[in-house]
């Protein structure tokens, strides 16, 4: 096993209270030439490029997964951001930390600000996504599909007269299937998911009780930092004893919503959209111009990334109150990651 590295120490420092960020957009800007798209690594084995992570499956049972800079959304790539993969990885990180003690997670270490190294799983055919506001745009999620006039949603029933990032009565799970690559998650109710034997019913509940679990502690240290935790998904899988262990990433702005409490009342009664520090910027983006899902995506402006950049940055800052240290300069983000992994060749 590769022994650790500096990028185990946790960097102190916080925020500044005013909202400014610690990083400016020059610094974004000057690092649009040096975002990591391709994270191949030919003396590494095993290697398959997913949509934003490359991962690399060792002889031993480890797995290496590196975060690009890729961007994705509405299951196609739109293009490269600074710093992605340095905030998925350390939010991941702040996070699988906090919630350790609630269920077991894969990681084994971080030997480099964009990867993480963690034991193989037996992934679970299941994404479990985790709810608390009637919201979304995507296909998947319950607001596009409550406008067009559902109000059975994955087994939940949903009253009339409800409006856009209205808080739900309950939290709720909306699961999906776990698409291959290239295709989409299907929602599906959790009696289908029993049904057809994707999970067994203990399964289910236990994993059910878990994302609870998990989703409550992150709103709660959410909403300490002044967010609103809004939705989430999780990914799981079984160890090498057939124990349940939390995998892939954990409330990361790629994977959850993450709205500002302090304008959010404000900006409902308007009719407005919620101040988010997540990946629903570009999405929105996306829609306000196109339909992602049939037409193609215009080039997305050089500022608006960089902007995007900034989001994410913030939200790392503001969910983990540590100062966001960054690890561009002085040669590529890949020739600095081939270095910090060359243990492992």
């Amino acid at each position: 096993m590769a022994g650790a590295s500096r990028y185990d120490s946790t960097p102190n420092g916080a925020p500044d209270q005013s909202g400014e960020l610690m990083i400016d957009k020059d610094l974004i800007r000057a690092e649009l030439g040096n975002v990591l798209t391709d994270a191949t690594i030919a003396e590494l084995p095993n290697h398959v490029a997913g949509k934003v992570r490359d991962i690399y499956r060792l002889a031993d049972g480890r797995m290496i997964l590196v975060a690009s800079d890729r961007q994705s959304a509405f299951d196609k790539n739109l293009g490269a951001v600074p710093f992605k993969g340095q905030v998925l990885t350390q939010t991941s990180r702040y996070w699988f930390d906090a919630t350790r003690d609630i269920c077991a997670n894969h990681v084994i270490e971080y030997p480099d600000p964009n990867v993480l190294v963690c034991q193989s799983l037996d992934m679970l055919p299941v994404e479990m996504v985790v709810r608390d506001y009637l919201t979304g745009s995507t296909n998947t999620s319950i607001w596009p599909m409550y406008q067009a006039g559902a109000r059975e949603m994955y087994g939940v029933a949903f009253k009339d007269g409800m409006v856009k990032n209205q808080k739900l009565p309950e939290t709720i799970l909306t699961p999906t299937t776990k698409a291959a690559q290239g295709e989409h998650d299907a929602p599906v109710t959790p009696a289908e998911i029993v049904d057809q034997g994707l999970l067994s019913q203990a399964r289910w509940d236990e994993l059910a009780a878990l994302s609870l679990a998990i989703f409550a502690r992150g709103r709660e240290l959410a909403a300490r930092q002044g967010l609103i935790l809004v939705d989430t998904k999780f990914e799981f899988g079984l160890d090498a004893n057939g124990d349940v262990c939390l995998a892939d990433e954990i409330l990361t702005p790629d994977s959850s919503r993450y709205w500002l409490a302090e304008s959010y009342s404000e900006r409902l009664a308007a009719g407005r959209d919620p101040d988010g520090l997540d990946k629903e910027f570009l999405r929105l983006w996306v829609r306000k111009r196109c339909d992602p899902y049939n037409d193609p995506i215009p080039e997305i402006p050089t500022e608006t990334i960089v902007e995007f950049s900034q989001l994410y940055i913030r939200l790392f800052e503001t969910v983990t109150g540590q100062e966001f240290r960054a690890e561009g300069g002085g040669g590529s983000v890949l020739q600095r990651i081939r270095k910090n992994l060359a243990p492992y060749y």
